[in-house]
């Protein structure tokens, strides 16, 4: 009897699982659609672990989260990865970036409220990324990233325009929120070399796609549950804690203790071809040399993975299998786990005119920047007293980006123009297709 009232618990899941799209159809509106079963998947999961391609899209139509993550630590996306098909990915992508729109939105009004009440300011931020790796430290992009708001809007120059774990973009673009536009219009990127801007739109997003298909499944956190502060010593006999100045400003220095970066990869979908060009590109950066990282080489889009095995698991051995025991539903898991603990310093200084939670409001904006969003994720630590002026984050497992609030000042003679789009400039709504 208990057996089949865990059969029954999960009427969509179990309608994907037997790819009954009919009965789904029906019930969808029923049943709470991000609910997870005893393996933490939603219908969502196992649409794409099982390549139910009419759930998937029902699923996505009706508004099915893709950041949730199952027991093991994957959202329905990395799933899709593994499984391959090139249409489910696609879509899964877009739906992302739409539901990320969307929770922007719900934010906005209290977002844009924040923002004018705070003082108008000039901010710089320094960016320096360094390695444990032999020589690539050499070839490793440091930024100065120069922040301007004017009542709710803000502007982002930066010569870094995207990175991940083998390529990044260099160039010179500027980042303009308007608080004040229709969404449609408020946020707006500047290539200033070109001379294009591009409004954020729904864009296409095939490169995006070429890349999650050729490259690793990457699942990194910083686990913050063990991390201590301790003050920062100086001298060699005599000891003290180490407070020196950071630009203008005063700083107490902390030893960050404990901080561990937590990295999963998954690379079953990859062919021994695509593991001899990843090879490649990382070996030629350990050499010193940088050209791993340009996206100048043409390619041909990726196309679908032939399926897996189809999976012989009925809907009751899956249901009634113990938490964290999820039958294999995909391709056979080719993955590795390692962790890396960093020695990282912050200092915190008191004389900062900007609060904490004023630079998360800021932060909030200039999401769609990686750097940024571990930057963010960091800041929501439980820090020691003051603002973060100087703070060494891990950003990949293999790379640490050290971050200098080098100028600060409230003024009031901001420039209206910086938030307005050049009239020499023209528009390209293909410029930044991962943003």
């Amino acid at each position: 009897m208990a057996e089949n009232s865990e059969s029954e618990k999960y009427p969509l899941h179990k309608c994907v699982f037997q790819g009954d799209v009919k009965t789904l159809s029906s019930l969808i509106r029923t049943y709470d659609i991000a609910e997870k079963d005893k393996q933490g998947n939603t219908p969502l999961h196992l649409a794409v672990m099982l390549g139910r391609k009419e759930s998937v899209q029902l699923l996505l139509a009706h508004g099915a989260p893709i950041k949730v993550k199952n027991l093991a630590g994957w959202n329905p996306l990395a799933e899709a990865i593994s499984y391959g098909d090139r249409q489910t990915i696609s879509s899964l992508v877009r739906k992302l970036k739409q539901q990320a729109r969307e929770q922007m939105e719900e934010r906005r009004p209290n977002l844009v409220a924040t923002l004018r009440q705070m003082g108008d300011f000039y901010m710089e931020l320094k960016w320096d990324f360094q390695s444990w790796v032999p020589l690539v430290s050499r070839v490793l992009p440091s930024d100065v990233c120069k922040i301007h708001k004017s009542g709710a809007s803000i502007r982002m120059d930066t010569t870094l325009v995207d990175f991940n774990d083998m390529r990044w973009e260099r160039g010179d673009i500027s980042f303009i929120f308007n608080g004040d536009q229709k969404p449609s219009k408020s946020l707006t990127i500047l290539d200033n070399r070109a001379k294009l801007f591009q409004r954020e739109t729904e864009l296409e997003i095939e490169d995006e796609v070429d890349i999650l298909m050729s490259s690793d499944i990457m699942a990194a956190q910083m686990s913050t549950k063990g991390i201590t502060f301790s003050r920062a010593q100086t001298g060699w006999i005599f000891r003290e804690d180490k407070r020196e100045m950071v630009g203008p400003f005063h700083a107490d220095f902390y030893q960050i203790n404990g901080m561990v970066l937590e990295s999963r990869k998954r690379r079953e979908h990859l062919s021994e071809e695509d593991l001899q060009k990843n090879k490649a590109i990382m070996e030629s950066l350990t050499k010193g040399n940088s050209q791993g990282f340009a996206n100048g080489e043409p390619h041909v889009r990726r196309a679908s993975l032939n399926p897996p095995p189809e999976s012989n698991i009925t809907w009751e051995e899956y249901i009634m299998a113990p938490a964290g025991q999820c039958p294999l539903l995909g391709r056979n898991l080719v993955y590795k786990e390692s962790s890396k603990s960093f020695k990282a310093t912050v200092a915190m200084s008191p004389d900062f005119p900007l609060t904490v939670d004023m630079l998360l409001n800021v932060l909030e904006v200039i999401g769609p920047f990686k750097h940024f969003s571990k930057l963010r994720q960091f800041i929501l630590m439980k820090l020691p007293p003051g603002f973060p002026v100087k703070i060494d984050i891990p950003i990949l497992p293999t790379m640490t980006a050290k971050i200098t609030f080098q100028e600060f000042a409230f003024r009031n003679d901001i420039d209206p123009q910086l938030f307005q789009i050049p009239s020499d400039y023209f528009e390209d709504p293909m410029r930044f297709p991962d943003l």
